[in-house]
């Protein structure tokens, strides 16, 4: 059994968080900028519903990245993943996740997976709805049901500082664009992913969303099935391969934890069958993740034999 109280945890987050100094916040996006470098939280959820934690965990931080596994969960369910992977592809990449090169080299125009920026676009542009405002609404009240929280909404100085400053998630779009992949308007796309990637919660909201998906998309509390296994199988697997972007390799192989992170800091884990790890540390190494916050999974999975391989 993993931690079983918060005292345990504090000493881990102590352990990991000397390598906060050694990380930086990602201040190409300004309202991500001001975070403080030194915080680090994290939440373990049990399906039994107890949590243990250590840190500021109420502290608010947006999904970034980690909302391209949950936008891909409600895509499959509208779409069928015959439909969606004809669009978006399923290999890893060694490329950044911004990285437009493999867009031109690979079968035109089709993203290599939906972790990189250009394929979480292609599922974005996916989500069923009329409008802009009922496909957000939509995705919103997805994670609204597996927090178990309605008040969970998105934060507008963050989705508006990304959406002045995402010229390179432009690019991609009109790439995507020219080769038939998208056909909505470019700035409209760009509006409903800065506000997705803007959704914010706190540790323990995170925590919750990843035992959702470490017991196959049922919500253990309530016990309704959120999302297909199928679904959440699907969400998993590319959570080992990709989940953290060009470093997916290299955590597979020390942590072995499915997991998704995020620019500001963020980490969802979903220990497979087990519970759900909400983690917060906004230093991110130069991948991109939280530098404090692989540090501090690596030190759980190898205390408490985490890897699922």
């Amino acid at each position: 059994m993993l931690c079983q109280s918060n005292d345990e945890l504090k000493a881990l987050v102590t352990e990991a968080k000397t390598c906060t100094k050694n990380g930086k916040v990602a201040d190409y996006i300004p309202a991500l900028g001001k975070a403080n470098p030194n915080d680090l939280s994290i939440a373990i959820h049990y399906p039994d519903g107890r949590c243990v934690s250590a840190g500021d965990i109420e502290k608010r931080i947006t999904l970034q990245s980690i909302s391209k596994v949950i936008s891909l969960a409600l895509v499959l369910m509208d779409r069928g993943s015959d439909y969606v992977f004809e669009r978006v592809g399923m290999e890893p990449t060694g490329d950044p996740f911004n990285s437009i090169a493999k867009l031109e080299t690979m079968a035109p125009g089709k993203p290599l997976n939906p972790m990189i920026n250009a394929g979480a676009l292609v599922v974005t542009h996916m989500i069923k709805g009329n409008t802009i405002e009922e496909r957000f609404q939509r995705l919103l009240s997805f994670i609204q049901e597996m927090t178990n929280d309605s008040t969970i909404s998105y934060c507008e100085e963050v989705a508006r500082s990304e959406f002045e400053t995402a010229h390179l998630n432009r690019a991609l779009c009109y790439f995507l664009k020219q080769h038939n992949i998208l056909d909505e308007d470019v700035e409209q796309l760009m509006d409903l992913y800065t506000k997705q990637c803007a959704i914010e919660m706190n540790c323990l909201d995170l925590a919750r969303i990843g035992v959702v998906f470490a017991m196959d998309g049922v919500d253990p509390l309530s016990c309704k099935q959120i999302m297909p296994t199928d679904v959440a199988r699907i969400c998993k697997t590319f959570m080992v391969t990709c989940g953290m972007y060009n470093a997916s390799g290299e955590f597979a192989i020390k942590i072995g934890i499915p997991s998704k992170s995020g620019v500001s800091g963020g980490i969802m884990g979903a220990v497979p069958g087990r519970f759900g790890i909400g983690i917060f540390g906004p230093a991110l190494d130069e991948k991109g993740n939280s530098i404090a916050g692989i540090k501090l999974l690596e030190l759980l999975s190898k205390n408490y034999s985490l890897s699922m391989f």
